[in-house]
């Protein structure tokens, strides 16, 4: 089974060919079936090949030589393990539900742009399948740089809105300035390993000294930094919302933003052997999610609350990389595309309800008008809140767990973000689905349930996010934590710690109730009478967004600006352009001056000729008295 591996990105690849090449002569309908079936039939060789892992079948599969450069040689290579095969069940599952649930969101539409959109999703998911699958980095690099044109082709979608494309070209630029750290980490492996194979290089790792392990997992960081939206390379991803809904839900759940987790996990063995480098990801995991957190409290755009969300999220998934945590952050990775592809695509649902409004203020009451999209959103709510059984509680509290071995103060400040995750997610619950319609009369008339292919998509997510918890269950509360034994042989540096029963009672019993606090506060203040004025003092930093976005402007955009239209205007137009420019006007104008010579009267010809005989007659018979006498006179 795993010589057909192939298949799997191959079958989106051809429905991105296609929809693309068909896009004006396809019907919606066909689109629709095209673009969601070839990733359907991925879905169902990937669980094939799942089942096909678990009972010992993984392989590494090489097709051609991709390089060739003497002793170096890199081959086009799938690697199907547990890791592989996992996430290949996320993207292809996740996003098959998405593709379902845009046909009727996409549906208005010209079919064209339909074709177009189908396509760019087919392109998506295929590069995600192509990073996940490559045996080795430069594969990866390959996949890598596929889902950062894709981010940018459809967070850019309405490309006649010039917002959203510099929505798309941040987002594009952002994430090149992480790949170069990603590039020169591959660069650094080559040159000290020959190879970029995972199985050689992890092989090898007892041969890189201290500097060259941390060199090349803090560049290996840095690339993750920028797929991943963490501090300070996070900003991209807000704006990101451009896009279509399912666009979002696509990016935040199942494809883009877990790359970077996906890259460090699968590279546990280099950062397990680099202390250094595991404390910068902590580190910078933990502070990404409580800055994001702070950001998300006063967000008032459904979508923006979601994408601060998810962020925050990521930097836990981060955390759980640097205290050791490997699986538990891979747990996250996979309950998180449960939930935050339910809360998208239910916001997609409300959006679409409330004829493209996006301000939560304007809302309100929604339960009654929209019952599905309400008791599923809530769903997602409750998950990503934490709250037992849902899915969020067993992997949020397995990283946290996990930081409390390794720094209670890390343990702390994550329950902290834990409180404000449960606040911001339940104030905007309860503002947009408790209390009473705050839009106008013509928007009420017209709200409705969302048709069925997008609401079946949200009942399977949800049901995802109530029971995708119990693949991990920890043995304190009678589980056999079956994620840890199956991701085993490919996590080997996994960190374990042996902590009291009473002590794992403990710090699941303080989260809980703090985010139970946290979601009690929250209901109780905003679902009644919403506080919904314009922030003022602290609350406008946050809603601002702490002013990061206006500090990159001042200290990196426009000097950037100011920079390059200084090459532009006097470096390359008074300089280059005025050398190239003016050796031509000196050739133009000499060209002028000498072509009076040629004035067509015989007579000057003959004053001219005389002339010249004279000169040449006096220098030869005074041999050069003439010259000696002229120079002697100056």
């Amino acid at each position: 089974m795993n010589q057909l591996a192939y298949l799997v990105p191959l079958l989106p690849l051809i429905g991105f060919l296609i929809n693309g090449l068909g896009r004006k002569s396809l019907s919606k309908s066909a689109i629709g079936w095209i673009g969601c079936g070839t990733v359907l039939i991925s879905f169902i060789i990937s669980l094939v090949l799942f089942f096909d892992v678990k009972n010992g079948g993984g392989a590494v599969v090489s097709y051609f030589n991709f390089i060739e450069a003497g002793k170096l040689v890199i081959p086009f290579a799938f690697q199907i393990d547990q890791l592989s095969a996992l996430f290949l069940l996320i993207i292809t599952g996740v996003g098959f539900l998405i593709h379902v649930y845009s046909t009727a969101y996409m549906q208005e539409e010209e079919p064209q742009h339909f074709g177009r959109y189908f396509a760019y999703l087919n392109l998506f998911i295929f590069s995600m399948l192509l990073l996940v699958m490559g045996a080795n980095y430069v594969i990866m690099f390959i996949g890598w740089e596929g889902v950062g044109l894709c981010s940018y082709l459809l967070i850019g979608y309405w490309f006649k809105n010039d917002n959203y494309n510099y929505a798309a070209k941040k987002a594009f630029i952002m994430n090149r300035i992480g790949d170069l750290g990603f590039l020169l980490a591959i660069f650094w492996l080559i040159a000290k390993l020959g190879t970029v194979s995972f199985g050689e290089v992890f092989a090898h790792v007892s041969s890189l000294s201290a500097i060259d392990l941390t060199a090349i997992t803090i560049l290996l960081f840095i690339g993750a930094m920028g797929k991943s939206a963490q501090i300070p390379l996070y900003t991209w991803l807000p704006d990101a919302m451009a896009g279509p809904t399912p666009v979002s839900a696509l990016i935040h759940a199942a494809t883009m933003v877990t790359a970077g987790i996906y890259m460090i996990a699968r590279s546990n063995v280099l950062y397990s052997a680099s202390e250094v480098a595991q404390n910068l990801v902590a580190v910078i995991g933990l502070a990404t999610a409580l800055f994001a957190a702070t950001i998300a409290i006063k967000q008032n755009d459904i979508k923006k609350v979601l994408a601060y969300s998810t962020v925050s999220q990521l930097g836990y998934m981060f955390l759980g990389l640097g205290v050791g945590a490997y699986t538990g952050a891979v747990f996250h990775v996979m309950t998180h595309a449960f939930f935050k592809a339910l809360l998208f695509l239910g916001a997609g649902s409300v959006i679409h309800a409330m004829h493209h409004e996006q301000d939560i203020r304007k809302m309100g009451g929604l339960k009654k008008y929209l019952p599905i999209t309400h008791i599923t959103f809530l769903i997602g709510c409750i998950a990503i809140s934490g709250i037992p059984p849902f899915s969020g509680f067993f992997s949020k509290d397995e990283i946290l767990a996990a930081a409390y071995n390794k720094n209670p103060v890390y343990w702390g400040l994550g329950v902290a973000g834990a409180a404000m995750t449960a606040f911001y997610m339940f104030r905007l619950y309860a503002t947009t689905f408790l209390g009473s319609f705050r839009g106008t009369h013509d928007q009420e008339h017209h709200l409705h349930e969302s048709p069925n292919a997008m609401t079946w998509p949200l009942l399977i997510l949800a049901i995802l996010s109530v029971v995708g918890g119990f693949l991990n269950v920890p043995e304190v509360l009678g589980g056999h934590s079956s994620l840890h034994v199956f991701l085993a042989p490919v996590l080997t540096t996994e960190i374990t710690h042996e902590t009291a029963h009473t002590t794992e009672y403990m710090l699941m019993g303080i989260s809980v109730a703090v985010a139970a606090i946290a979601i009690i506060f929250a209901i109780g203040t905003f679902s009644r009478k919403p506080q919904l004025d314009d922030a003022a003092g602290f609350g406008k930093v946050l809603e601002n967004k702490w002013y990061v976005d206006e500090l990159y402007d001042t200290v990196i955009v426009k000097p950037l600006g100011n920079l390059s239209a200084f090459f532009k205007n006097v470096v390359e137009k008074s300089g280059i352009d005025g050398a190239v420019n003016g050796v031509g006007k000196l050739v133009n104008y000499s060209s002028r001056q000498l072509r009076l010579l040629q004035n067509g009267q015989v007579g000057s010809y003959i004053l001219f000729m005389v002339l010249a005989i004279i000169v040449i007659v006096l220098i030869w018979v005074n041999d050069g008295y003439i010259y000696r006498f002229i120079v002697k006179l100056f």
